[in-house]
């Protein structure tokens, strides 16, 4: 039935409209050439000539015209008209009238003037109702055509027609391309999903003890460490029907909109249990419910009650798992987090060093390395990197390796890339030669600091090379995935953050300083006030001294309210002086006790504009000893 109604609809509708406003115009072109038809036969002896209506007049009033024939209902006439100027001769005449007026009959009959009026001919009555049906059979036509088009063009401008509708993609079995095979780097996460599989696949097995299926998953962790990857994963793996969608696709300016779509959604899902439902940037929608003023959104919130409901209501949503990912948990409503809705939160953290090893032998796969290059030097020089992270360096390296012409990717790709990444562009190097002078002592002064102290991370490379908004750069490599970090650590990092301007202040003087060490004073300042106040790493005390930083919701407190006195923030400020000014003395005397060691590697830098950790560890050697660092050399575990 829909079939015939799309034939009639595109072909037999437009067909008709066409036929009717075709005989509209054959109608009221034959009226005309019936009246043409009468004027003819009236005057066929002689040509006609148009006066005006003043002038026809005029000869009725000379007693000039012998007889007129109306036509169309008084809007013109022909006459018959004596010209004295030619021997009486008749002339024929044509002219426009205003109508029947009852004063021009009176002046024909008052002259004995004969006068004949010919009624119009008159169209068949068919035509003249069809013509006044035409306007609504298109308007039906237009309708009946928009209804059409929203049933069988999902995503069309019909689309009005379903507004209440859910916008979530719907796959009866989710060809995604992704198995969990695919994903690495995050074990403990990968475990606990794959028993979600398992529960769809083989309930029983978990039935037969007691056990019962989650309800919802959520997967928490900071931008791309592959929460979304390991949903694509599940809808890979589980073989169930699958709906995924976005957070902000339930949300509409009107009240109303979201909470359908919520309803809706859950309506197919337990029309095709059991299936997984994934909602992607759920944040959008599940944020912190707050009492309504400066802010409140009514819309967002009844989404969020009618969702809240659909999870875990009064009639239940049972053979339904709700996978949702976000990467701000903090803001999400208390409700939607409790056991019932999302049983279970699984963090998806950033991977350390055997993840980054197994993250890049997923994405090298495809990629051509050099013989000498290995996957385990990557994944060192790598710390803190993300799964996102890691396919985009292996994919900078490619095409650094293309735009080079090369066939394999090379550790100076790889190095490149991670610059790239981490620092941005690189730029023209710098041909003035006071300012490369003088960015030169300043990134060794930084390099020199780093190498000096004991507890400080080892220096990977210098450059004088800009890249992004820094002209020079120093790279510090850790030799490990640092989760806790020691005072002697944190002092050691700081006096080489002021290892540049201590350089500055040594070799050009106190009043020469530039503002190149503005980024270093600010990161100075945050550790040393971190160390005070979160950290209990002061002579105030094991103390925190840092209120809670979250963000403003409306059903919380409205304003932030620090939580200690004036005395002690003055106080705070003193200690966090003492200790930068501290660790600023100390820089500032091994600086120069090394000038000339100093000095050396700068030339070395002008002359290279790159020197890495270990050439920058060789010539510093021979000027000084060198502490040896503590180093951790971790065991990596083949993933597979």
């Amino acid at each position: 039935m829909d079939k015939k109604w799309k034939v009639l609809a595109l072909w037999v509708l437009p067909i008709a409209i066409v036929v009717l406003i075709s005989w509209q115009i054959l109608g009221s072109a034959s009226n005309t050439r019936v009246n043409q038809a009468t004027t003819s036969s009236v005057s066929r002896n002689a040509p006609i000539s148009k006066i005006s209506y003043g002038r026809f007049l005029d000869y009725v009033k000379a007693g000039r015209v012998t007889s007129v024939d109306i036509y169309e209902g008084g809007r013109n006439a022909v006459i018959e008209a004596v010209d004295p100027e030619f021997d009486n001769r008749v002339q024929r005449l044509r002219v426009d009238l205003p109508g029947l007026a009852p004063e021009l009959i009176s002046s024909l009959k008052d002259e004995s003037i004969s006068f004949d009026i010919h009624p119009p001919k008159k169209a068949p009555a068919g035509i003249g109702i069809l013509g006044n049906l035409l306007f609504p059979l298109i308007l039906i036509g237009g309708l009946i055509l928009l209804s059409r088009r929203s049933n069988s063009m999902p995503g069309g401008p019909g689309q009005a027609m379903q507004f209440g509708k859910t916008k979530a993609r719907f796959a009866m079995e989710a060809e995604t391309g992704v198995k969990f095979d695919d994903v690495a780097g995050v074990n403990e996460a990968k475990q606990d999903l794959e028993e979600v599989v398992t529960f769809l696949k083989q309930p029983e097995r978990f039935t037969s003890v007691g056990a019962q299926i989650p309800r919802g998953v959520l997967l928490v962790g900071p931008p791309g460490t592959g929460k979304t990857l390991l949903a694509k994963a599940i809808a890979g793996e589980a073989g169930v029907p699958f709906f995924s969608l976005s957070g902000s696709e339930f949300v509409e300016m009107f009240v109303g909109v979201g909470a359908s779509r919520v309803r809706d959604l859950f309506k197919r899902a337990k029309e095709n249990s059991p299936c997984l439902i994934f909602i992607d940037e759920i944040d959008a929608v599940g944020r912190q419910r707050g009492a309504g003023i400066g802010g409140g959104n009514d819309e967002r919130e009844q989404t969020l009650n009618q969702l809240l409901t659909e999870m875990d209501g009064f009639e239940g949503n049972s053979g339904i798992i709700i996978i949702a990912a976000t990467n701000r948990p903090d803001v999400l409503d208390s409700a939607l987090m409790r056991p019932g809705r999302f049983d279970r939160q699984v963090t998806v953290d950033a991977p350390d060093i055997s993840g980054r090893l197994s993250i890049l032998k997923v994405h090298s796969r495809n990629k051509k390395l050099e013989e000498d290059l290995t996957l385990e030097s990557i994944a060192r020089r790598t710390p803190g990197f993300t799964g996102a992270d890691l396919a985009n360096l292996l994919n900078e390296a490619a095409i650094l390796t293309a735009r080079r012409r090369k066939n394999y990717i090379g550790l100076s790709e790889i190095d490149d890339a991670v610059d790239r990444i981490i620092a941005g562009m690189e730029g023209q190097p710098l041909v003035d030669g006071r300012s490369k002078r003088l960015i030169a002592y300043h990134e060794v002064g930084h390099a020199l600091i780093g190498t000096l102290v004991k507890d400080h991370d080892p220096v990977q490379k210098v450059t004088v090379i800009p890249r992004g908004q820094a002209k020079g750069l120093t790279w510090f490599s850790p030799d490990d995935d640092q989760m806790l970090i020691s005072r002697a650590q944190l002092k050691a990092r700081i006096m080489g953050a002021l290892g540049g301007r201590a350089a500055e202040d040594i070799v050009f003087g106190r009043e020469e300083v530039t503002t190149g060490a503005g980024g270093d004073v600010q990161q100075v300042a945050s550790m040393a006030r971190q160390m005070v106040t979160k950290f209990g790493m002061s002579s105030l005390g094991p103390v925190s001294l840092e209120g809670d930083s979250q963000e403003v919701f409306v059903g919380r407190s409205l304003m932030n309210t620090s939580d200690i006195s004036d005395e002690i923030s003055k106080q705070i400020d003193e200690q966090v002086r003492k200790i930068v000014k501290q660790c600023y003395e100390e820089t500032l005397e091994l600086v120069s006790k090394n000038r000339s060691a100093m000095d050396k590697l700068v030339e070395i830098l002008i002359e290279k504009e790159t020197i890495d950790g270990d050439e920058f560890c060789n010539v510093l050697s021979k000027f000084t000893s060198i502490p040896e660092k503590d180093r951790f050399i971790p065991v990596l575990q083949d993933p597979t």
